[in-house]
């Protein structure tokens, strides 16, 4: 399927092309991103994501980021490799599934409240896909936040997204929102003089 109008399917492959199951076996207990970046992160969660929601946090690992203050109806976590997602204690529920292999979600319509995905946005291969099964398993006018560094497994991120800096990542990712049927997006941007810069798109389902 074709992700962008104008793209080819090269765009979106990927320098290593062995497969993610194999890549993510092993767990990487480490922060992807400084104190200050996961603090912007945290803020964001804050401003944007309803208290007493329903989460879906995808593409996640053993930390969501979420301020400790609040309270969440249910976090629900997706990432690839189990052994981290158990590790979060604010998962109520998690699943384990490569994206870039079945894009469908196993999550019934209209079920969330929010949903993020922080600093992994790099690595879908089928990004329209996945962000319309987004769409479709949040409530309308949920909100939907991406946020993402400077950083990256360089081998695992596809081909366009290292081609572009910050900015226009997040024009991409807009593209990607837009697309897959959602509205009102916005972006942000935590810039520091020293430390991981942090942009995020926010849309609404």
């Amino acid at each position: 399927m074709e992700q962008l109008p104008g793209l080819p399917a090269a765009a979106f492959q990927k320098e290593d092309l062995s497969p993610d199951s194999a890549f993510y076996e092993f767990p990487r207990f480490v922060a992807h991103i400084d104190d200050g970046a996961i603090a912007a992160a945290t803020r964001l969660y804050r401003e944007a994501l309803p208290a007493g929601g329903a989460i879906l946090d995808l593409m996640s690992s053993w930390i969501s980021h979420l301020p400790d203050d609040v309270v969440y109806g249910e976090v629900v976590g997706h990432g690839m490799n189990d052994e981290e997602l158990a590790a979060n204690p604010r998962l109520a529920r998690r699943f384990v599934q490569d994206l870039n292999v079945d894009p469908i979600l196993p999550l019934g319509d209209a079920t969330f409240d929010a949903a993020t995905i922080c600093v992994s946005v790099q690595y879908l291969q089928r990004p329209v896909e996945v962000f319309r099964e987004l769409h479709r398993v949040l409530k309308p006018g949920a909100p939907f936040v991406v946020s993402f560094s400077n950083r990256c497994f360089p081998t695992k991120a596809v081909f366009i997204w290292q081609r572009l800096g910050g900015p226009d990542q997040q024009r991409l990712v807009g593209a990607y929102m837009q697309t897959a049927g959602f509205r009102h997006i916005a972006e942000r941007e935590h810039r520091p003089p020293l430390g991981d810069p942090l942009w995020s798109v926010i849309g609404t389902a």
